[in-house]
């Protein structure tokens, strides 16, 4: 049974959150504070996070950035602010979702399953394969680059997968976001964006100077051809 760490400090939606999750057969665990839920997220280490962005005593973006440095789980940014700033401060953090309140119990459900069935299934196709000095194991989400580990999330694993498996081969963001999250739920194509940036801060030897992961201007992307 999966186990869904929800950080809230309003109490009501904290519960409700708590209630739906646990009808839909996962085992929830809840804080109502930025260092609780830091605390939890490190004693407890569930599978995935679901993360109110305006919390005390640490906010949410602290404490994704905190659980970024020890963890790949899926965090799901969860907040009654909709400016698109808002979103891309979140997803440049290491965030794989997003919801902004009020949201339905359902949505949240159908989310929090979307994103952990992301993390737990690989890119359709060889389940490894090698292109320019990286080595990508899709069954076990690894990626190396000559040898050495490169730490993505399951969301920046599948981008680089989907991407390196066509090197040259144009994509758009639409395409890209169907690639990583599929068509159950709404997505922002923006969000692409910070995803590879963070791709890039973490496999790139220059992240100002690309040379895996290529912007097309006014399209989308592409992984460059050896």
């Amino acid at each position: 049974m999966p186990t869904v760490l929800v950080v809230d400090d309003e109490r009501q939606i904290a519960t409700i959150a708590r209630d739906y999750l646990m009808r839909a057969g996962f085992a929830v665990v809840v804080a109502t504070d930025g260092a609780g839920g830091l605390e939890i997220a490190r004693q407890r280490q569930p599978d995935l996070v679901v993360l109110d962005l305006g919390l005390p005593r640490l906010d949410g973006l602290e404490v994704a950035r905190a659980i970024r440095r020890d963890s790949d789980v899926p965090i799901i940014m969860l907040t009654a602010r909709v400016d698109e700033t808002d979103r891309l401060r979140g997803f440049e953090v290491g965030a794989d979702d997003y919801i902004t309140k009020p949201f339905s119990p359902r949505e949240l459900v159908a989310r929090v399953s979307s994103v952990l069935r992301r993390a737990r299934h690989a890119p359709a196709g060889a389940s490894r394969f090698d292109v320019a000095d990286l080595a990508i194991d899709v069954a076990k989400v690894r990626v190396e680059r000559r040898g050495t580990p490169i730490e993505l999330t399951a969301t920046e694993f599948q981008l680089l997968a989907a991407l390196a498996r066509y090197p040259g081969r144009v994509f758009t963001r639409a395409q890209l976001l169907d690639a990583v999250r599929g068509t159950e739920v709404d997505s922002f194509e923006r969000a692409i964006d910070a995803h590879v940036k963070n791709v890039r801060r973490k496999l790139e030897p220059d992240p100002h100077r690309p040379r895996y992961l290529l912007t097309v201007y006014g399209i989308g992307y592409k992984f460059a051809e050896s």
